[in-house]
């Protein structure tokens, strides 16, 4: 929505088709990001509990007033339109009598008749025109083919088909699968609307781009190495399109159907991604293809780290948040993390190819509970489940190591939502500390099936310095190689100890140099801090991650960038036998991104010049000018100097050796307050 310019902020009415996970997402927490100050949900029931289960991750969701509209109430009315909300139930079945489904909405508009103070009455014919009510149309969902009859003998919509009492709707918005639409009940039903109504397909065979910056810097790092950066494919299923009668235009990404005063579709607006003008624009770099060249061999296939999501926070046009899929070999791989819109990701990276690799899914590592770490967990379970269905192979519940916390979102969501139970596993993070004393025989089992099916020696996590139960996890395979993801954390010596001689360190580094302060606030790690760690851990390679969305296409490189040193990209794919060329991507990197680069080192500056005045200021105040400072560098305060990425050596070490991220605060309060007195 805001790669496309889509006001999110003016959203104050969401109506919800049903309750599942595909249709709500976390949508409710992108809301609160950007700064929605209230917003109303209508639709179906439970609702009101669902919101409750988020909470268990979100926190309280302060800034934002959501109200619940129940599918009960008649009608929704502004001075624009009005909605009526027709529930569709389905025929009873156990399995399926916690989901609704069909929301109507019929869009109408509405005057107000106004006063004077002098008590005339003015009203809207006195002054207008006739009032138009206005063209009709209808939102609905059929998910299953048990809502078919239900639907087509629901009374309310019927009215608005041949020989009903309303006038046909200009447009039938339908979201149904393509099972549904193929058959024979849905078409005769669709049929009944008239040649007048046009109907819009939303379902899994509409094939669009909708991330259109992604696909560009996809295929202009593309050039760089084409096996580290492979294309974006579109992800589209294998059977074949319904046949129908009636006219239909199959959805695509910012396609609109103008309502007045004309109908008709506009496609001007369309996303359409345009490879080669891509690649013409990055070729016309200056000293961009020389510095390509060098950088192609072939190596070893597996094992294979693909980056789903390499960004913080919340998602953005380039960088979507956390997810990392390891491919072990052809036949099994491990989630680490799973933020939203990672099965998105894994659509855009694999295309067809993705049910394949969601069965081979077999574990997925949680590090904490921040939402943009496991708010894609939910639809990368109910995809998996498809999947296997539809490949005709046998389901099998995915192994879910994971703060154990987690399970009051889950139990929850569960509860009063949706069956997802049965698709996990859960292994308790605590329960592969080194260590750990593990007395549950369920949990001594589970942990043996991982270490099977992963063909590993050692699955092993540690506590790192983020918030509460956050942790860390080190994978070793039988063949020798040893994998550590360090999750959100700033320097901490417990990842230091668990990752000795690692082959690869994938660590966050979500702030720049220059910013250890901000770091310390909150409990992340600076480029070059996350480096240090990797040093010390003498890893042979370190690929930095989890990169603020303030440097969406290129982070800041800093001295301490070496030849083990690599950058993520959503959609990097690095094999063990790539560490030797990704550190020769720089070069090429610089070049294509050089306007960027350029920005970030100016605000640098800027920063940096701030900094020396205020220190300045505060010398000035308490008259000890040019005492204590060196002239060539800005000041800084409290554990900065110490976390320094430019500090001594021992400085690094004594980062590591803090003793909390309380602990660091409260020290940067007190000297905040020296300062200001």
């Amino acid at each position: 929505m805001q790669e496309h310019k889509l006001k999110v902020a003016r959203l104050d009415n969401i109506f919800l088709t049903r309750m599942s996970w595909q249709n709500v997402g976390g949508m409710i927490l992108t809301l609160k990001d950007t700064g929605v100050p209230k917003c109303v949900f209508s639709g179906p029931p439970q609702f009101d509990k669902y919101l409750a289960a988020i909470k268990s991750f979100s926190g309280s969701l302060q800034g934002i007033e959501l109200a619940v509209r129940p599918y009960t109430e008649p009608e929704y009315t502004d001075d624009t339109m009005t909605v009526y909300q027709v529930p569709i139930f389905g025929n009873f079945l156990v399995l399926k009598a916690k989901e609704l489904v069909g929301l109507l909405w019929i869009w109408t508009t509405s005057y107000l008749s106004c006063f004077y103070s002098c008590a005339l009455q003015i009203r809207p014919e006195d002054v207008c025109t006739p009032s138009d009510p206005g063209p009709t149309f209808l939102v609905l969902e059929c998910p299953s083919e048990e809502f078919v009859d239900p639907m087509c003998e629901n009374e309310k919509l019927s009215r608005y088909q041949t020989r009903g009492s309303e006038s046909p709707p200009a447009l039938v918005v339908h979201i149904v699968p393509e099972a549904v639409l193929e058959s024979n009940t849905y078409k005769a039903w669709m049929e009944r609307f008239g040649p007048t109504t046009e109907h819009l397909i939303l379902n899994e065979n509409n094939q669009t781009v909708h991330n259109l910056r992604s696909h560009k810097i996809q295929s202009q790092l593309h050039l760089i190495h084409p096996e580290i950066f492979p294309t974006l494919k579109t992800f589209h299923t294998e059977e074949p399109l319904a046949t129908l009668t009636v006219p239909i235009v199959r959805g695509e990404c910012l396609l609109k159907y103008q309502l007045r005063p004309t109908f008709e579709w506009q496609r001007d607006a369309v996303v359409v991604a345009d490879t080669d003008e891509f690649i013409k624009e990055a070729t016309e770099i200056p000293g961009f293809l020389e510095r390509v060249e060098e950088c192609k061999r072939q190596v070893d296939k597996y094992p294979e780290v693909v980056f789903l999501g390499t960004g913080s926070a919340i998602p953005m046009k380039i960088r979507n948040v956390s997810s990392i899929i390891l491919n072990i070999d052809t036949t099994r791989s491990v989630l680490l993390d799973c933020g939203e819109g990672t099965f998105g990701q894994l659509c855009r990276h694999y295309g067809s190819e993705v049910d394949e690799v969601l069965c081979k899914i077999v574990a997925i590592f949680i590090s904490h509970l921040h939402a943009d770490h496991h708010t894609g967990l939910l639809n990368v379970l109910l995809q998996r489940e498809r999947a296997l269905k539809f490949l005709g192979k046998a389901f099998s519940p995915v192994l879910l190591v994971t703060p154990i916390q987690i399970m009051s979102w889950l139990q929850q969501y569960h509860d009063n939502c949706q069956e997802i139970l049965r698709h996990i596993n859960v292994i308790p993070a605590r329960a592969l500390l080194d260590g750990a004393e593990v007395t549950k025989l369920r949990t001594q089992d589970l942990i043996r099936s991982l270490l099977n099916k992963l063909e590993l020696v050692k699955f092993q996590t540690c506590v790192v310095r983020h918030c509460k139960n956050a942790f860390g996890c080190s994978l070793q395979h039988k063949s020798g190689w040893k994998m550590v993801y360090s999750g959100d954390t700033m320097p901490c010596p417990a990842l230091v100890l668990m990752g000795q001689n690692a082959d690869l360190l994938i660590h966050e580094a979500t702030l720049e140099d220059g910013l250890e302060e901000e770091a310390v606030e909150k409990t992340h790690s600076t480029t070059s801090q996350a480096i240090s760690v990797g040093m010390k851990m003498n890893a042979k390679f370190i690929m930095l991650n989890h990169f603020s969305q303030r440097y969406a296409k290129i982070p800041l490189f800093s001295a301490d960038f070496n030849e083990k040193v690599g950058i993520a990209f959503d959609h990097m794919r690095v094999r063990f036998g790539d560490f030797g060329v990704i550190p020769r991507l720089f070069p090429p990197l610089k070049a294509l991104f050089a306007e960027e680069i350029e920005e970030m080192e100016e605000r640098r500056e800027k920063r940096e010049l701030r900094q020396l005045k205020e220190a300045l200021s505060v010398d000035v105040a308490n008259g000890s000018v040019g005492h204590g400072l060196p002239s060539s560098a800005p000041a800084t305060e409290g554990p900065a100097s110490a976390t320094s990425a430019r500090s001594p050596a021992g400085s690094t070490k004594r980062d590591l050796e803090e003793p909390d991220p309380d602990t660091e605060r409260k020290k940067l309060k007190l000297s905040r307050n020296v300062a200001e007195n």
